[in-house]
């Protein structure tokens, strides 16, 4: 388990792992994609030929989480299947069909003194992450970095610490079997907390830190952080079943976006639903219920269903990251609209809707990283998006939005090519 350090010690252990990324990363940022590529497919036949050992190591943490009581959504998040493995070996074969974004050009044009300038694609170089419960998240980084020409730092948490463990061991493994620096892929979940402090706050350390969790990880990251921070954010989301609402797409919707997999942040949180869609929406909350999602409703809903929770105040700006969610019976869609403006934490939206200029209009008001018109918030992932996987899916508004692959990994560097000239 975790390694009991003073701050010091663990700083210069964290400084270690990152001057070693940083020498590893010199070495991935010129390799050819067809050389990124064999590492990938030999990161894709690790996992696949350990997924017993490493299902194993899963089974040591989910039973060390059902001592500590914790909480079911988190346990589903933690636990990894054969289904869930396969699919992160897919995840890994897709990114490897992936055009190599590094060396893109994109922009250049020949200066009037004749000097040729181009900018283009580089890797960040050291990413850092911090994560908890996800440990397919330590894949899909791992893979996103390789592509994409950078090392990777992971910090996933002691939830996860033991098949974190062994899966980067696995994956550092087949990156040696390639030739390349097992440096490439680092954890630093065996200093804790406090190491987690440390790669937060080792300036010269990262060239960026991202978190992707709950939002007291993800708020103690971006407050306490020296280094960048691109913040992923959480998840209250909303489905706006309109007036115009075709029925069988608004309970078909709805039912996806919170049951498909309530534990995740693109799961949806609250639906809104018009004052006239009545008979939809009664439909829309009858199949939640059946489905066993626990209402927390307005006044007006709690007259449309029976079994349900009054809604407080604090329910609107819940992400509930479970079987629960909350209703509210809107006038109109300048109301939906001041209800996503105030408690959307910017993440996904949907709007449920016949109407053609109802559609352009939520598309064009509402401030998310992604909005959807008639279609599932659980699409909004690197997958889904044919991103091959994701690192994080960015709520802000700098660098990168929404869901992050290849290209959210890299920056640009401007190259001028000359023949002696000077300038006057």
């Amino acid at each position: 388990m975790t390694a009991q350090l003073d701050s010091d010690s663990v700083t210069a252990q964290i400084a270690a792992v990152t001057k070693a990324a940083r020498a590893a990363q010199k070495s991935l940022a010129s390799a050819s994609r067809t050389e990124k590529d064999a590492a990938l497919a030999a990161m894709a036949e690790a996992i696949d030929a350990n997924r017993a050992a490493i299902l194993e190591a899963n089974a040591t943490d989910l039973q060390r989480g059902r001592e500590l009581h914790t909480a079911e959504a988190m346990l589903d998040r933690l636990q990894l299947t054969d289904e869930r493995i396969d699919g992160l070996v897919s995840a890994l074969g897709d990114l490897a069909a992936l055009p190599d974004p590094i060396g893109n050009v994109l922009r250049g044009n020949n200066l009037p003194n004749g000097i040729r300038m181009q900018q283009v694609r580089v890797p960040l170089g050291v990413v850092g992450a911090i994560y908890e419960a996800r440990p397919n998240v330590t894949v899909d980084i791992a893979g996103i970095g390789i592509k994409s020409g950078n090392a990777v730092i992971l910090r996933g948490g002691s939830a996860a610490e033991t098949t974190n463990g062994v899966t980067i061991s696995v994956l550092r493994q087949a990156l040696e079997s390639r030739g390349l620096p097992a440096d490439l892929i680092q954890g630093v979940d065996q200093w804790g907390r406090e190491g987690a402090n440390s790669l937060m706050t080792y300036r010269g350390g990262v060239d960026v830190l991202i978190p992707r969790g709950g939002p007291g990880l993800i708020r103690a990251v971006v407050d306490n952080a020296a280094v960048p921070v691109i913040e992923t954010g959480a998840g209250v989301g909303h489905v706006f079943v309109d007036a115009s609402a075709n029925p069988e797409k608004a309970v078909d919707i709805v039912f996806n976006s919170k049951t498909h997999r309530p534990s995740v942040c693109n799961a949806a949180e609250t639906v809104l639903i018009h004052k006239d869609a009545q008979e939809t929406g009664v439909s829309v909350l009858n199949s939640l219920q059946e489905a066993g999602v626990v209402l927390h409703v307005d006044q007006t809903a709690a007259t449309w269903v029976a079994d349900a929770v009054a809604a407080t105040d604090e329910d609107w700006s819940t992400e509930y990251l479970d079987m629960q969610m909350s209703v509210k019976i809107v006038d109109d869609l300048d109301q939906a609209l001041d209800h996503v403006e105030t408690y959307s934490t910017g993440h996904t939206e949907v709007i449920v809707t016949e109407n053609l200029s109802n559609a352009e209009r939520y598309v064009a008001e509402v401030d998310a990283a992604v909005v959807m018109v008639n279609a599932s918030s659980r699409f909004t992932d690197g997958g889904q998006f044919g991103l091959g996987a994701e690192i994080g899916i960015s709520t802000q508004k700098l660098h990168a939005r929404g869901p992050m692959g290849l290209e959210e990994l890299t920056s640009t560097k401007w190259i001028l090519r000359g023949d002696g000239q000077i300038r006057d």
